[in-house]
């Protein structure tokens, strides 16, 4: 058959038109995502790869560093006032476990004591045992363990039945902070989604 030229014509049409069905169910696949969900999925994907970047570029940083950027991201989240007034990165010569002092609000009543920890490795138990040591040396009720890489499950359960309370921000964690809290980032465009406003158009 395949001598006949109406027979090479209508396979060729066949052809035709299985291509056109698979592209047609491409697009459709691609219209069933809105135009909000698409800025919202590069949004998502741009933030991602900002939170890469500074974590990589925190961890090629010296410890004493990290340091400061913890005491100055505590209080970019409303602890204390400012920098110069609530923080302070301790003398590692005579930190006595303890990185960073920071007031929980502005008048001082309540003191929370830092401990940030530049590591690869995860942080287990053992250091968070000799954190809470430290507090209780400053008879402290609250204490933050920030570190760049993860906590193991060992010392997530520990913190979770102890007294002083201790709250233990991980890398993830922590760059997403940076993030909303405008610390080491800035922006660099701004984009206002506007929609339509239906009762502007209903007449009275």
């Amino acid at each position: 058959m395949e001598r006949f030229e109406e027979f090479q014509e209508f396979r060729q049409a066949s052809n035709k038109n299985r291509t056109q069905k698979v592209t047609h169910a491409a697009d459709d696949d691609t219209s069933s995502t809105t135009p909000e969900e698409t800025l919202e999925q590069a949004y998502q994907q741009l933030r991602d790869e900002v939170a890469n970047e500074l974590l990589h570029l925190i961890k090629g940083n010296t410890p004493e560093f990290f340091e400061k950027l913890v005491v100055h991201l505590i209080v970019s989240m409303g602890y204390g006032g400012s920098v110069k007034e609530a923080g302070r990165a301790t003398r590692k010569t005579a930190d006595e476990g303890i990185d960073g002092v920071i007031k929980e609000d502005r008048l001082g009543l309540e003191t929370i004591y830092l401990q940030a920890k530049r590591w690869e490795a995860a942080v287990g138990r053992p250091e968070i045992q000799k954190f809470v040591g430290a507090l209780h040396g400053q008879r402290a009720k609250k204490g933050v363990f920030i570190t760049t890489s993860r906590f193991s499950k060992e010392a997530l359960d520990y913190v979770g039945q102890i007294d002083p309370k201790v709250v233990l921000i991980d890398g993830a964690d922590l760059v997403q902070l940076m993030i909303d809290h405008g610390v080491g980032v800035n922006s660099a465009a701004l984009y206002e989604v506007k929609k339509v406003d239906t009762d502007f158009f209903i007449e009275d």
